[in-house]
């Protein structure tokens, strides 16, 4: 199954997405993500059995209570891999997010899972999508002030992708971050 480790807004979060984007729905070449499949990615894992999965259960639960809750904003548009030739826009993320996702990410190498090379690591959410190369700088530099509304990230979500003509998530598991009285 093909597997990642996910953040997911709340509803007025996302309320405030489609809102921002909206203007740009017409633009030409980009599908536009699904509300239900909006997201923010830590660690991706790609394929895993159904053993690894299991194993990885528990060390996900200790990762997620090892890390607080924490307040993000969406903040902003950029694409990727350059705005000038992008195939991906996303909403990009303001707060600390690095050290939960290196452990969500160490979870799965101590389950010799091949998590490639994630140092570039830049927690955003994807909005939009396009099967040929844009130029997306307009869109970014019309969004390039735009901030939504703080947020409390307060757990963390397996989730499973099923790949095909409309892409869905389920979430397997999801496990609350510790709160800032908890003890570590």
């Amino acid at each position: 199954m093909r597997l990642f480790v996910a953040l997911i807004p709340p509803e007025h979060v996302l309320d405030e997405v489609e809102t921002a984007f909206a203007p740009y729905h017409r633009e030409p070449g980009l599908r536009w993500t699904r509300r239900e499949t909006l997201h923010v990615t830590l660690a991706f894992y790609g394929e895993v059995d159904d053993t690894t999965a299991g194993r990885l259960l528990p060390r996900l639960e200790r990762a997620a209570g090892r890390h607080p809750r924490r307040e993000l904003t969406l903040t902003g548009a950029g694409a990727f891999p350059k705005a000038r030739s992008a195939r991906t826009l996303w909403a990009g993320v303001r707060g600390d997010l690095r050290r939960l996702a290196d452990s969500c990410l160490a979870a799965a190498r101590r389950e010799g899972l091949d998590t490639g090379g994630h140092l570039g690591f830049r927690p955003h959410l994807t909005v939009a999508r396009s099967r040929e190369p844009l130029d997306l700088r307009p869109l970014a530099e019309g969004l390039e002030t735009w901030e939504g509304t703080p947020w409390s990230a307060d757990e963390i979500h397996l989730v499973r992708s099923h790949l095909g003509a409309e892409v869905r998530y389920d979430t397997l598991r999801s496990w609350p971050l510790r709160t800032a009285t908890a003890s570590r």
